[in-house]
């Protein structure tokens, strides 16, 4: 029960947090007048992170299941 709620919970908690960094980037971007192309930069700069996590999740999810 405890392994269960702390992966979801790192999970969700994460997943908040990346909701709130896209805001936050949104909220950057219009104060800054970063324009268009600014914007795009920052959003690609997010993302990379996003997918990082992102590949952690499924790497894990395999190797778990493949037992090693």
């Amino acid at each position: 029960m405890d392994q269960w709620l702390s992966d979801y919970g790192v999970t969700l908690g994460v997943g908040a947090l990346i909701l709130f960094m896209v805001f936050i980037v949104w909220d950057l971007a219009r104060r800054s007048n970063a324009g268009k192309f600014g914007t795009l930069i920052l959003y690609i700069g997010l993302a990379m992170g996003i997918v990082g996590f992102l590949m952690k999740v499924i790497i894990t999810y395999l190797l778990e299941r493949t037992g090693v």
